[in-house]
């Protein structure tokens, strides 16, 4: 048997392709299925601290905008709220925080 070579010098033949085969694509599964867990961590992280952010800066918006003493009340509320409103149009307030500062203008 010229140029046949034994069953243990052949590398494992059809099976050992198919499994060598199966190794490499669990792994390659794995790594990116990683990578995309990690990736997803990661973004929502930076989502976390940007709504944490956005919710610390409208607290101080209404207490910024306060009317000052003596101030007409009738034309300061109107300015407070279309100030809110541009806040709130700019994205910088939520519908329920533009809500709630507007209860408390009207409150006054």
């Amino acid at each position: 048997m010229i140029g046949r070579r034994s069953a243990a010098g052949r590398r494992g033949g059809l099976f050992g392709t198919a499994a060598r085969t199966a190794v490499v694509a669990g792994t390659a599964t794995a790594v990116s299925s990683r990578m995309a867990h990690r990736h997803k961590q990661r973004v929502e992280q930076d989502e976390a601290g940007q709504q944490m952010q956005q919710a610390a800066a409208p607290a101080d918006v209404p207490a910024a905008t306060a009317p000052a003493e003596g101030a007409d009340t009738g034309t300061g509320i109107l300015d407070q709220l279309e100030r809110l409103a541009a806040l709130r149009t700019q994205g910088v307030l939520t519908d329920e925080e533009f809500a709630a500062a507007k209860q408390r203008l009207l409150a006054q």
